[in-house]
């Protein structure tokens, strides 16, 4: 929110400086984010307020005049101007009170005729204008930096003191204002006025509550209202403004809505603005006379209702939008009129042909209102307040101030009477509070004298009682700490404040007034609980750990996802999706089952700039549970993409191999690596042949741990592939259970020794059927070897002649070592003959050679 220092000074006196004040405020939970100073930059020598005394032809040009400007110098100062708000006053023999902003000569202005933005500044010199020596300028409101327009010259009030320097009369500062939603009674002037009067001790001036309706006619006579569902509208009021002028609003209106971001239209629509602002309730104005047309020349009648489904209407934007039956609506007996809180509609806005106003102020629900707002994609400061909380009391306050300013500044006459339907009138909040309970949550020590005090300049109703009344002992009373006989304070919220409910909220009252940084730092009185090593999250770490050092990117991707990408990988949904009841978008609406979905989209979103892609997850997926579990099981996954080229040489890959595109193997490789830096032995792993699971294919692997299944590996189907859009290039995934590869960190995992005798190394290649796998024989040669058998690295498959059809060769590297002693050929040979045998009897296949 924009907070001109001009503007809050009617409100409050400010007697601090604009540092102190932001210091204040911020601390006091107001966080300013920018200070904009306006006219920081004018010179006070040369920048003055002046008032033109005589207003002449120019002898050789229609379209300037000649313009003498007392800036209370000794004498008029005569310059040239083209300005065409002063073509009416050309050779008048009396002129009105004309108050202009004046630049002598010398003076730095902003080029109005740049296209350049930002605009250059440029000094002001004397010069001859169609043959008249001009020596300064009447300035508009480009020239000086205020605003765009430049179509004339800033005519100032009648009462700006002539001679008085732009900087001090124009200037001001502009506080950037940043609110959390608890702090909605500060989106107005005054609401920041009572932060600033309670935090400063500063006097309060607010605008007196007066109106003077005229004539002996009612309300009720123009206009009657019903609130069809009151759950959705806690009130509604209006007021009938007669005999409107529709005109420009005044000039300091229009600057302070100017300074507070908005732009100023007319004085019917910048009134309503004007007391938003100010006090903090959106307002509309309806033009009467098209609601009585509407209603065949009767008595109209202002409905509050739901829209219905499918309904078309069309906005103050000129925009037709389509409506559902949980958007609230204002409507009479012809139809809707305004999409409540929102926006008004087209047809019956105010016009320069509007004599008669129905002023509404109401109170909307604050999630049906921003709901409905967030769905039309239709953003507002009405709706922005709304969504916050807007008390019911405050209705008829803002009614009758903008009623009252209509009728000074629209010549408007106020029909006598309030229309005003109340069927949720306001709660009283009543919030209880200790010492006690203030010292246990503040950590500091505080009187009762002092939170009473504190919570007075705030407007609260304070007083001692004994016991919490029997009709608040609900959320008043919550989490409430009271010590036996301890003096109990009752607080009464003041009817301005939504925010209060819980006895923590007094305590941030407190300490807002008493100021955050009195609040000091406390060590914690207790004995420190006892550190436990958290098993789950090392392995997790080290997962990453290893993954990153095999040159892998991790990557954090959202967890919640559609259904509909779970079908592109062929996941089949066992039961009902966790999904979000209100999701923020339409691609964030469940929660995802597998890691791999996640993958695929982040593979969608980055394919298209780059062609090659190595990234890990570790996260969860949230699977259905048996019975009726409300909750999913969340399953701890970490999952592998490979896509693209080998790339670079690296210490896995001392040889890229060229454009070659990572395969299977690459992925399975890093598989291996991964388990085995965990403390699994390659006894323990077993890889089996998947077949096509709509995940993956052609080649898929089950990954098999100490008999229990870990997960997946392999190619991702082509079909999965085309599903995600994604160009036809060779992906591999993986997607592994981490529960499984936790290990109690009590469990010590032993080094194995490092034999001193050397080795045997020889190689054995075997003959088998083509469904004979290299997991297979790689078992039965582990098995068969024992300890003797340190290493079996499968080196060579091969297929073709001399080896018959369906055949095939699985060729192995054994390394034999024994830790004591030197192995004897003999020895060597006996358990060579034993393997052999074994790999004969168990696979049916025969040494070649």
């Amino acid at each position: 929110m924009l907070v001109p220092l001009s503007w809050l000074k009617e409100y409050v006196d400010l007697n601090v400086s604009t540092a102190d004040l932001v210091e204040r405020l911020t601390l006091a939970g107001l966080e300013i984010a920018s200070i904009e100073r306006v006219g920081d930059w004018w010179d006070a020598e040369t920048l003055l307020v002046g008032q033109v005394m005589a207003v002449l032809p120019h002898p050789d040009a229609d379209r300037l005049v000649l313009v003498d400007v007392n800036y209370g110098g000794a004498e008029p100062q005569r310059v040239v101007t083209g300005a065409p708000n002063l073509y009416a006053f050309k050779g008048a023999a009396t002129l009105p009170t004309l108050k202009v902003a004046f630049a002598r000569e010398g003076a730095v202005l902003l080029d109005a005729y740049s296209d350049q933005q930002p605009r250059p500044k440029k000094k002001l010199k004397a010069s001859k204008i169609r043959g008249i020596p001009s020596a300064g300028m009447v300035c508009s409101e480009r020239e000086l930096g205020l605003s765009e327009e430049h179509e004339g010259i800033i005519l100032l009030p009648e009462d700006a003191p002539v001679g008085q320097s732009l900087r001090e009369y124009l200037g001001d500062e502009v506080l950037t204002v940043e609110l959390t939603p608890d702090m909605a009674r500060c989106l107005s002037m005054i609401g920041i006025a009572r932060e600033v009067s309670a935090l400063s001790v500063a006097p309060l001036h607010l605008p007196a509550d007066q109106w003077t309706p005229e004539g002996s006619d009612q309300a009720s006579d123009y206009a009657d209202v019903r609130i069809e569902d009151p759950q959705l509208c806690n009130r509604y009021t209006a007021i009938v403004i007669t005999d409107v002028k529709v005109a420009p609003s005044p000039k300091w209106m229009q600057e302070r809505l100017t300074k507070a971001g908005m732009r100023p239209i007319n004085n019917i629509v910048d009134i309503t603005n004007y007391v938003m602002l100010e006090w903090g309730q959106p307002l509309h104005a309806f033009d009467y006379g098209i609601l009585k047309r509407r209603a065949g020349d009767a008595k109209p009648t202002i409905i509050v209702r739901r829209a219905q489904a499918g309904e078309k209407f069309t906005t103050l934007d000129n925009v037709q939008r389509e409506l559902d039956d949980n958007m609230l609506m204002i409507a009479d007996t012809a139809g809707s009129i305004a999409l409540a809180g929102v926006m008004g509609g087209l047809e019956s806005e105010v016009s320069d042909q509007t004599q008669t106003v129905l002023l509404e102020s109401a109170t909307f629900e604050g999630i049906n209102n921003r709901r409905t707002s967030q769905k039309l994609k239709l953003n507002s400061e009405a709706s922005f307040r709304f969504a916050r909380g807007v008390p019911a009391e405050l209705n008829p306050v803002a009614a009758r101030r903008a009623a009252e300013l209509m009728r000074l500044y629209a010549n408007g006459r106020i029909v006598p009477g309030l229309l005003d339907a109340y069927p949720v009138p306001q709660p009283t909040r009543v919030v209880y509070t200790t010492v006690s309970d203030q010292r246990r949550l503040l950590g500091v020590p505080v009187a009762l004298d002092e939170i009473a005090s504190a919570l007075r300049k705030l407007d609260f109703q304070v007083k001692q009682v004994d016991e919490i009344a029997a009709d608040a002992a609900g959320a008043a009373s919550f989490a409430l700490h009271r010590l036996p006989n301890e003096p109990l304070l009752a607080c009464i919220a003041p009817w301005h404040r939504l925010d209060v409910a819980i006895p923590a909220d007094l305590t941030e009252e407190v300490a807002r007034i008493i100021g955050y940084e009195q609040v000091g730092t406390n060590l914690i009185d207790d004995v420190m609980p006892t550190q436990r090593r958290n098993d789950t999250f090392e392995t997790e770490e080290h997962v990453r750990d290893i993954l990153i050092n095999l040159g892998l990117q991790e990557t954090i991707n959202h967890p919640l996802t559609t259904p509909e990408n779970h079908t592109k990988l062929q996941i089949a949904p066992t039961a009902p999706y966790v999904a979000l009841a209100n999701p923020g978008t339409p691609e964030r609406r469940a929660l995802r089952r597998s890691l791999l979905v996640s993958a695929m989209e982040n593979l969608a979103r980055n394919l298209r700039y780059t062609s090659r892609l190595t990234t890990f997850e570790v996260g969860r997926v949230y699977l259905p549970e048996a019975g009726d579990g409300l909750l999913p099981k969340e399953e701890r996954r970490v999952s592998i993409v490979l896509t693209g080229a080998r790339g670079l040489a690296t210490g896995l890959y001392p040889d890229p191999g060229g454009n070659e595109a990572m395969d299977f193997f690459d992925l399975k490789g890093m598989v291996e690596i991964l388990l085995n830096r965990l403390g699994f032995t390659s006894t323990q792993i077993e890889y089996r042949a998947k077949p096509d699971t709509g995940t993956f294919g052609p080649r898929c692997a089950e990954v098999v741990l100490e008999g229990k299944s870990l997960g997946l590996i392999g190619e991702i189907h082509p079909q999965a592939r085309a599903a995600y859009n994604l160009p036809s290039v060779r992906i591999n995934a993986a997607e592994l259970n981490l529960e499984p590869l936790i290990k109690p960190h009590w469990r010590l995992q032993p080094m194995q020794p490092i034999s001193s005798y050397p080795p045997v190394v020889e190689d054995l290649a075997f003959e088998v059927a083509e469904d004979v796998t290299s997991q297979q024989a790689y078992q039965v040669i582990r098995q068969t070897g024992g300890a003797l058998v340190t290493n079996i690295e499968l080196f060579d498959i091969y297929r073709g002649e001399p080896l018959p059809v369906g055949f095939k060769s699985l060729a192995y590297r054994v390394t034999y070592q024994s830790p004591e002693r030197s192995l004897h050929e003999k020895e060597v040979e006996q358990l060579r003959k034993r393997i052999i045998a074994a790999v004969e009897k168990a696979t049916g296949g025969k040494l070649r050679g």
